[in-house]
């Protein structure tokens, strides 16, 4: 029997204006590489994204907000700056790469605790907060979550000014939106406002859907992990992306802070999402034309990783074992594992037609907690 490839991660380059895709959506943190003799800027990395559909409430009538000055001045103090390092080997001339990154951030106790993005804290080696009166903190990682791209980090401070949490399942469209955050990692506290376009936007990013609010206030690179506020100044979501098509701009997108609390809360405590369902693998999505010498393979989404003990493990699965059918859907990418893993819950006893060595083998799987990892 012929080994099956060594599969690759997918690999998303940054790119300095124009992304093209069917639905070009941009994760915000901006970047920045340096090494010896070499400086470049990256505002963004590209993402392959869809739109799935659009559930919204309606709201009829027609509110302006002309003056947001007395919501700003309560909430700002609670939107911070983050800056990251990342070091990487690479295959640069100059020997080790560094490269840094901005982001925001919003504080969600007065001890120190901060919510923001997982993308901008993805990967740092060393994380600095700046408040709005110029303090500036070193910082650390207390959990990150990919899946819904969210990750709280904690500085060594007290007194701080958190934000008040509003409730995102009662908004409207046309309700008014107010943005604050870290455009261009050099603009830090800059306002934009506008009202919600959407409330339930169903978007796709790196293989990750994810229900999210659209609005039309300014957002930019830089602006990743900082808050959008109503006009009680309450927080009501995380801001994480925006649509990159040329010309097109009113379009970003925010975590609704609502369902987001209990995430928070468990990576606060536990440092990863341990109520959540998976079958601690890692999986890949082969198709031949990303793969040219290795065509002979079937197109598919493979396990190219087991955790030991883990819930595959004790199935029985096994490395290379192309994954058919998972809880009698057919399964043809990652993105189909995890929809139906989202309808299941710890415990749930599930069975997996998988094809190896040209045979379908049939296995149930008991889900277990998710594993976290780097």
């Amino acid at each position: 029997m012929q080994t099956p490839p060594e599969f690759r991660s997918k690999k998303y380059v940054p790119v300095r204006n124009k992304i093209i895709t069917t639905v070009g959506i941009i994760l915000l943190s901006g970047v920045v590489g340096f090494g010896a003799g070499y400086a470049g800027s990256h505002l963004s990395n590209n993402a392959n994204v869809t739109i799935q559909q659009q559930t919204n409430k309606s709201n009829f009538g027609t509110v302006q907000v002309s003056d947001v000055s007395d919501i700003v001045e309560k909430c700002k103090d609670s939107v911070v700056e983050i800056t990251t390092e990342s070091a990487s080997s690479g295959n640069s001339i100059f020997g080790q790469y560094v490269s840094q990154g901005a982001g925001s951030g919003v504080i969600i106790s007065k001890d120190g605790y901060i919510v923001t993005n997982n993308h901008v804290v993805s990967g740092a080696t060393s994380l600095k907060v700046t408040t709005t009166d110029g303090t500036e903190y070193d910082a650390s990682v207390v959990g990150k979550d990919s899946q819904t791209d969210l990750a709280v980090i904690k500085v060594d401070a007290n007194n701080l000014q958190a934000a008040t949490l509003g409730d995102s399942d009662i908004l409207q469209v046309g309700d008014p939106a107010i943005a604050i955050g870290n455009p261009l990692g050099e603009l830090g506290g800059t306002v934009t406002t506008g009202i919600i376009s959407a409330t339930d936007r169903q978007i796709t990013i790196d293989d990750e859907t994810m229900t999210l609010l659209q609005t039309d206030a300014a957002i930019n690179p830089g602006n990743s992990g900082g808050g959008l506020f109503n006009a009680d100044g309450n927080l009501i979501g995380i801001v994480n992306a925006k649509e990159s098509s040329t010309g097109i701009e009113g379009l970003g997108f925010a975590i609704p802070i609502t369902p987001a609390q209990d995430i928070i809360t468990e990576l606060m405590q536990n440092g990863s999402v341990t109520s959540r369902p998976a079958l601690n693998v890692s999986l890949y999505d082969y198709t031949s034309n990303n793969q040219g010498q290795y065509s002979k393979y079937e197109d598919g989404c493979y396990i190219v990783q087991i955790v030991k003990n883990g819930a595959a493990d004790k199935a029985g699965l096994k490395q290379n074992d192309r994954i058919l059918s998972f809880d009698s859907e057919q399964i043809q990418s990652t993105s189909d594992v995890k929809n139906v893993l989202k309808k299941h819950k710890i415990g749930d006893t599930i069975k997996m037609v998988v094809e190896r060595d040209s045979k379908k083998i049939t296995v149930e799987i008991t889900l277990q907690a998710q594993t976290q990892t780097n």
